[in-house]
């Protein structure tokens, strides 16, 4: 028997048919699972939300002035030389 490591619903999945790299679903929470091991089956979840996190902290960053833009300091400058 296989059960999701996210809500621990059990997985319809012959555990002797799956191949370690595969990607399996949860049917309850819909988590997208690889299997890192097959003797016994071990399933990690593949999380999204870690990108859209890394996603997140760039726009904060870039609303916080964090990040320069290579295109604003040249702008700036040619300004500066026009003076």
């Amino acid at each position: 028997m296989i059960r999701c490591p996210e809500c621990s619903t059990e997985i319809d999945v012959d555990e002797d048919e799956v191949e370690e790299g595969e990607i399996l679903s949860c049917p309850e929470c819909e988590s997208e699972l690889e299997v890192s091991q097959t003797h016994p089956v071990h399933l990690n979840i593949i999380s999204d939300d870690l990108d859209e996190d890394d996603d997140d902290e760039e726009e904060e960053a870039a609303e916080n002035g964090d990040l320069l833009e290579e295109d604003d300091d040249e702008d700036e400058e040619e300004e500066e030389d026009d003076e």
